[in-house]
C-alpha cells in the first residue's frame, strides 16, 4: 500500500514546488520593495526624536505620507496601517484588512504574507511590532506635549497604549507580478 502512495506524493511534491517557488519570490519582491520605505521612515522618525517628541509626531504625519507617495511609482504603491488608527487616512486596503485582523488574533500569524490581487498584481503585508522608541509618542505614558500635540493633530487617536512587541500594525505594498 506504502508503494501505491509515493508516485502520488511525490507528484504531489513535485507539483508543489514551482507553486511554492512563486510564492517565494513573491515574498521576496515584496521585502525588498518596501526595504527602502521602511529605511527612510526610520530615519525621518529618528531624526525627529533627535530634535523631540513632538517633531517625531510631525515626521510621522508628514513624512511618512511623502516617503510613501515617492516610491509608489511603477506601478507600485505603499502605505501602513494600524488597528488602532492614529490618522483616518492610513485605513487598510481591504486586501490587507483580514491579514491584519489575524495578526492580531493569532502573534504565532505575524509574519510577511505574499496574496495574489487582481489583474496579475501582488500584495504584500509585513507586521510592524513596537520597538523601545515607538513608546515615546505610542506607549502608556505620554510626555504632557506628546499628548496635547497628539490631541491637536489626531482629536480621535487610538494609536497610544502599547507595549514593546505589540502589534502596531502592518506595512503594506502593491506591485505587479512579474511576467
Amino acid at each position: 500500500m506504502i508503494h501505491l502512495w509515493a508516485p502520488m506524493f511525490l507528484g504531489f511534491v513535485l507539483a508543489a514546488g514551482p507553486a511554492q517557488a512563486e510564492a517565494e519570490a513573491e515574498l521576496a519582491r515584496g521585502a525588498e520593495l518596501l526595504a527602502p520605505f521602511k529605511l527612510e521612515l526610520k530615519a525621518a522618525l529618528s531624526e525627529g526624536l533627535a530634535t523631540g517628541p513632538a517633531e517625531a509626531i510631525g515626521a510621522c504625519r508628514l513624512k511618512a505620507p511623502e516617503i510613501a507617495s515617492a516610491l509608489s511609482r511603477d506601478g507600485v504603491r505603499i502605505g501602513r496601517t494600524s488597528h488602532r488608527l492614529r490618522n483616518p487616512a492610513n485605513v487598510a486596503p481591504a486586501w490587507v484588512a483580514p491579514i491584519l485582523a489575524e495578526y492580531i488574533t493569532e502573534a504565532s500569524a505575524r509574519r510577511p504574507r505574499a496574496v495574489p490581487l487582481p489583474n496579475g498584481r501582488t500584495g504584500y503585508a509585513e507586521p510592524i511590532l513596537v520597538q523601545q522608541p515607538c513608546l515615546t509618542c505610542h506607549g502608556e505614558a505620554l510626555a504632557p506635549a506628546v499628548t496635547e500635540r497628539i490631541e491637536e493633530l489626531y482629536p480621535d487617536d487610538r494609536a497610544v497604549g502599547f507595549r514593546v512587541d505589540d502589534l502596531r500594525g502592518a506595512f503594506w505594498i502593491e506591485f505587479s507580478s512579474p511576467e
